[in-house]
């Protein structure tokens, strides 16, 4: 049973078909192709096969290999550096952040734009003390 089926499929992979390509307005026939599925499945396959080389080849044999992350083809030495050049510039974006502060702090002393502050004393009178 299992030999007629596979009979079957390759007596229906070498079915012939034609392919043919008009033109609407002279139903003239601009292209014919004379196929079977088995040479449609092999240029198919030939083509993805081709298509994923180029690809391949363009990732490896370009400098685009180091563009692209978790691939792998990165230095790891340039990496390490990477992240510690990423922690040392956010550390000196927060110190010159402060030392501005600090300096906009100095120029509103020196102008004498500073805001008052409440600084009157409260009367917060104490708990009495209970004799037990």
């Amino acid at each position: 049973m299992a030999k007629e089926e596979s009979v079957n499929t390759l007596k229906r992979l070498r079915n012939h078909y034609r392919l043919v390509i008009m033109n609407e307005d002279t139903y003239e026939e601009v292209v014919k192709f004379k196929l079977n599925r088995l040479s449609v499945y092999i240029a198919f396959s030939s083509l993805f096969i081709i298509m994923i080389a180029l690809t391949t080849s363009l990732i490896i044999f370009t400098p685009l290999k180091y563009y692209l992350p978790g691939v792998g083809f990165g230095d790891a030495k340039q990496v390490k550096e990477y992240r510690i050049l990423k922690i040392r510039t956010d550390s000196m974006e927060q110190a010159l952040k402060y030392h501005q502060q600090y300096f906009d702090n100095i120029q509103k002393v020196l102008t004498g734009t500073v805001p008052k502050l409440d600084t009157v004393a409260l009367n917060i009178p104490k708990p009495e003390e209970s004799d037990d």
